[in-house]
């Protein structure tokens, strides 16, 4: 039965979109398939990694893809035979429920039945530590859809007369796809960390290894919108991955190794053809300005008949906002630029591997500034393993530097608190507990010089750190917390219930973990094996015992 949410036509966003793909008709016998987000029609169809995958799909002839977000859906099929999902964001995941629910599929994988469509999931927060929410997916895709998805596909077409159990057996043979049934948490203690992680039998890999896409020819928008959260933008994938290797973050560790894509074989055709449609351009990556030709393409984005095209740029790396980036900027009507700096503390800096120097970020505010940009916004953290109140001083300090520097520039620095990820030096590492008094610290100290000062909700990053850390006894306790309401109080509450059932938030959130100690997600590897991870976090150590330097 097809879903009522909305109506599929009136009021419908999906006749505004400008597709930049041709679909291919579906033959007959094509896998009828739903491929949600688990948020807004906005929110989703911004998702440069959900357009790629839709599309893919769109352009097979033996599969025949609709939509579906929370506030619109395409026509969908009676009976589909597959449902996927793209989760990018950790608290999604109860719209993931209500999609399932309203599909009359059951939310465990453990309930369905022959007739029930399988279940796929893939995006960053599975591919890091999917264990929270492995009972509610049949199959996950770790990894690169450019490797993964058509693979995927290819095998769900020759396994369709396979019975349920035989299909998931089959493709838990391949590379990057993980079947979370075919396999099995041991514990100790209910309340301890877990032992291992263990195939149900030996012919059942023992580790999936997370696929990656090494080509030159990196992901672009194929479709343009007004009603996108970025209104009308053609998104270009610059880079993928960082080389610089944050010691806490998650988009470089998990994404190596650092990918450029070719600028005349594939970065400037793309934009012509997103040009010739809109004139909002998007560059993304995580290092979008250490492409090693970032500079010829600021050459070719300058040109005359280029005039009138709105520029967005991802952030950028600190050394490389010079006087050319900011004109560039300026004069594509980008009023602002946003730089990482994690700290105003160059030791805290070490010890996070970022390589940047108070100098150089003083120097990117003097660039940003006589390159005719009004803002500059800066990201850091509170908590960071290592640091100390001194440290959060020389933050303080650091931005009335600016100040000075640049005077007349806004300058706005955003704070999150540190939150350990999967795959990282620090995972070991839980969240600082005295992390809320140190952003209200910096709003203090921020305010008497006049900054904007923006921290993200210490409340919130303490439940990102539980789900980002968490194994499968947490799959309750989520059901629980949606039961109540999804509030901040409903994870305190659904704790208070299931005691005695699983550690205590403090293990999760808080504890510092032994590196001996086993990981809910050690069975599924990314580009970097665990024992180079140690290394990593020794090397952070090592700094952290370093003296603070004399002012």
């Amino acid at each position: 039965m097809a879903l009522s949410l909305t109506d599929p036509v009136a009021d419908s966003p999906f006749s505004d979109e400008t597709l930049l793909f041709d679909s291919t008709p579906a033959t007959e016998d094509a896998l009828a398939v739903i491929f949600a987000f688990p948020n807004t029609y906005s929110v989703g169809i911004t998702s440069l990694g959900y357009q790629v995958v839709w599309a893919t799909l769109a352009r097979r002839a033996d599969v025949t893809v609709s939509r579906l977000f929370m506030d619109h859906q395409e026509p969908l099929p009676a009976r589909p035979d597959v449902v996927g999902f793209s989760l990018s964001w950790e608290l999604d995941y109860g719209n993931v429920l209500t999609h399932l629910e309203n599909l009359h599929v059951p939310i465990h994988a453990a309930d369905r039945e022959e007739t029930h469509p399988l279940v796929f999931g893939g995006g960053p927060v599975l591919t890091a530590n999917p264990e929270p929410f492995a009972a509610f997916f049949d199959v996950i895709l770790l990894g690169d859809g450019e490797t993964l998805l058509d693979d995927f596909f290819d095998q769900l077409n020759a396994l369709k007369t396979a019975s349920r159990s035989e299909t998931l057996r089959h493709l838990a043979q391949m590379p990057g796809v993980y079947v979370p049934a075919l396999y099995r948490p041991i514990y100790d203690d209910p309340t301890g960390p877990m032992v291992a992680m263990e195939p149900i039998d030996d012919g059942i890999p023992a580790q999936v290894q997370k696929q990656t896409y090494r080509g030159n020819v990196l992901s672009t928008s194929t479709v343009v919108t007004p009603l996108a959260a970025w209104e009308n933008i053609f998104m270009v994938e610059v880079v993928r991955s960082c080389p610089e290797m944050c010691r806490f973050c998650l988009a470089s560790y998990l994404t190596l190794p650092f990918r450029t894509a070719s600028l005349e074989g594939s970065l400037i055709p793309a934009i012509e053809r997103g040009l010739a449609v809109t004139d909002r351009l998007g560059l993304l990556g995580a290092s979008v300005t250490q492409h090693p030709e970032f500079d010829t393409l600021l050459d070719y984005l300058n040109q005359p008949q280029f005039d009138h095209i709105r520029l967005s740029i991802a952030s950028v790396r600190t050394n490389t906002v010079n006087p050319k980036l900011a004109e560039t900027l300026t004069r594509h009507g980008t009023r602002s630029v946003t730089i990482a700096v994690e700290s105003g503390s160059e030791r805290v800096r070490q010890i996070v591997n970022k390589k940047l120097a108070t100098e150089e970020i003083e120097a990117a505010a003097i660039n940003a500034k006589a390159g005719g940009l009004s803002a500059l916004k800066l990201y850091g953290m509170a908590g960071i393993p290592g640091e100390d109140m001194e440290d959060l001083e020389q933050t303080a300090t650091m931005m009335q530097r600016l100040k000075k520097a640049a005077p007349g520039l806004r300058l706005t620095l955003g704070c999150s608190t540190f939150v350990p990820k999967a795959h990282t030096p620090f995972q070991w590492y839980g969240i600082n507990r005295e992390a809320e008094k140190r952003l209200k610290f910096l709003q203090k100290q921020l305010g008497k010089i006049g900054a904007d000062f923006r921290p993200e909700s210490y409340n919130w990053s303490v439940i990102q750190a539980l789900i980002s850390r968490g194994d499968r006894r947490l799959t309750p306790l989520l059901e629980q917390v949606r039961h109540y309401g999804d509030s901040l109080g409903s994870y305190k509450r659904a704790f208070k219930d299931m005691k005695g059932q699983l550690p205590p938030l403090d293990f999760y959130v808080h504890d510092t973990w032994p590196t001996d100690q086993p990981l809910p997600w050690d069975h599924l590897q990314g580009p970097i094996p665990k024992a180079t991870l140690v290394k990593h976090l020794a090397e952070a150590q090592s700094l952290m015992a370093v003296p603070q330097p004399v002012a």
